[in-house]
């Protein structure tokens, strides 16, 4: 096991160069957890692999004076359209977990959206960044502790609460089973007392006596109506979902699949992300979670219907890599790429970039 870096060689100029020294760093255990998806994990690598099934065109004689990466979201200008997806458990990688990844965001005036199964508290993540925060929230049994959860996020001046609805149970993650994966001391979701784990469905007799718990479309309505934040609902793969979403007045959601860490089989996200950006027709905010490596993917989410992009693990492979310092420069390559890719494409900015037209190989069929 190599050493976590306090600088950057010259060989690490990409995600995947990221992902090439975490590997090297991570014990076992952090591997297991960060790098596997479920079952026989063809979801897991088809996020990634959908990508490149689709192509850009040039546009290299655009005036592009002024050009920006700026959106806005629920009257908030954001710097670019690249949000830090939440990540449970980061001290797993880094002794100083969600706080060096705030100092991070606070550097690249980054949205960080934080994990309600976060290793560092939500004050002391709050403390070490001016950059706007969401809260996520996986919804416990006891509803009081949710509020709870929801009023501090309030309190210390979060912008969103974004509700992961794709992980009522733990998907079937035989890596992680095969490694014995477990908490390592010290790494705990701090934020929750008492913890039910009731995503464990080894806790129950009977798997399916989890299903008296697990929450519905009830609670996310009563949750809606306890709070001043915007809601947010992650974990969208279906058009009816999405639907569902505008009519109870949610305020946006989030296709994605939670990486290929439950269900395996689904489709790539950005396979299932144009029939649902059809279906909700701009009544509200799309942002995209899936196998985000290059900023000509961030190009092709956009244009696809997202209004922004969320990244997971790029987050742990650069908090393995080089703590804070390795999720920054992971942002900064991102942004870059990005904007990159605006000067090939002709894009001066974000809502230019959704009309581009896409072009994808004869033989692939988005759903």
């Amino acid at each position: 096991m190599n050493e976590k870096l306090n600088f950057i060689p010259n060989d690490l100029v990409c995600l995947k160069d990221y992902e090439r020294y975490a590997k090297k760093i991570m014990d076992l255990n952090s591997l297991a957890y960060v790098c596997s998806g479920a079952g026989d994990e063809v979801t897991f690598r088809r996020n990634e692999e959908a990508f490149s099934n689709i192509f850009l065109e040039t546009n290299t004689l655009e005036d592009l004076k002024g050009a920006n990466t700026k959106i806005e979201l629920f009257g908030q200008t954001y710097e670019t359209p690249i949000f830090l997806a939440p990540v449970a458990y980061q001290k797993l990688v880094d002794v100083n977990g969600e706080i060096a990844t705030a100092q991070a965001a606070n550097a690249m005036n980054t949205c960080m959206c934080v994990s309600s199964f976060s290793s560092c508290t939500l004050e002391d993540i709050s403390s070490y960044t001016n950059s706007p925060l969401w809260f996520q929230l996986y919804i416990q049994p006891d509803m009081n502790m949710n509020l709870e959860l929801i009023k501090k996020a309030e309190t210390l001046g979060f912008k969103a609460l974004v509700i992961t609805i794709d992980a009522p149970i733990s998907g079937l993650r035989n890596t992680e089973q095969k490694a014995e994966f477990c908490l390592p001391q010290g790494v705990s979701a701090i934020n929750i007392e008492n913890l039910n784990p009731t995503q464990m469905t080894n806790n129950f007799e009977n798997i399916l006596d989890i299903t008296k718990i697990l929450p519905t479309w009830k609670d996310i309505e009563f949750i809606k109506k306890n709070t001043k934040l915007p809601v947010i609902l992650k974990g969208i793969t279906s058009v009816s979902y999405a639907k569902k979403a505008i009519e109870l007045e949610l305020d946006a959601i989030v296709v994605s699949n939670h990486a290929g860490r439950t269900l395996d089989t689904l489709p790539a996200s950005i396979e299932i992300l144009p029939k649902i950006a059809k279906a909700v027709n701009g009544k509200i905010p799309i942002l995209f979670d899936g196998g985000i490596k290059r900023g000509t993917d961030i190009i092709k989410a956009i244009a696809m219907g997202a209004s922004a992009v969320m990244i997971g693990r790029p987050i742990m492979y650069g908090l393995a890599t080089a703590g804070a310092l390795g999720v920054a420069h992971t942002l900064k390559i991102l942004k870059e790429e990005l904007e990159v890719s605006m000067i090939f494409t002709g894009c001066k900015d974000i809502e230019q970039i959704k009309e581009i037209e896409l072009i994808f190989n004869n033989n692939y069929q988005l759903h």
